[in-house]
C-alpha cells in the first residue's frame, strides 16, 4: 500500500475547441512527465486529443513547456498543448494588415 505522503497530485488540463478537459493525478513523488503521461494515457475517458499532445510530446507546465524527465512537484499543473492551426506570425501579418 502506498503511503500517501509519500504522493503528489498533479492536475492535468488541455483547451479544447468551446470546452476544457481537466483531471488530476496522484503520483509518486518523484514523478516525471512521462509518469503522468502513461498514467493518463490509461485513464478512461482520456480524450483522443490529450493523448496525440502527450505522443508528440507537446506539453508544459504552468505554461512553461517541459522534456519528459522533468520531475513534477506537489500542486503542478501538467498542460497538453494542441497544434496550432495558423503560424502565429502570418496571423498577426494579416491582423495588422486588415484597415480600421
Amino acid at each position: 500500500m502506498t503511503d500517501r505522503a509519500a504522493l503528489i497530485r498533479v492536475d492535468v488540463v488541455i483547451a479544447m475547441p468551446g470546452s476544457a478537459w481537466n483531471t488530476s493525478l496522484e503520483l509518486p513523488h518523484g514523478a516525471t512527465v512521462a509518469d503522468a503521461a502513461a498514467a493518463i494515457e490509461r485513464m478512461a475517458g482520456c480524450p483522443q486529443i490529450a493523448a496525440e499532445a502527450i505522443r508528440a510530446k507537446r506539453v508544459g507546465v504552468f505554461g512553461r513547456r517541459v522534456d519528459d524527465d522533468f520531475t513534477l512537484g506537489d500542486g503542478d499543473r501538467l498542460e497538453l498543448y494542441r497544434p496550432l492551426t495558423a503560424d502565429p506570425k502570418e496571423a498577426r501579418r494579416r491582423r495588422a494588415a486588415r484597415p480600421g
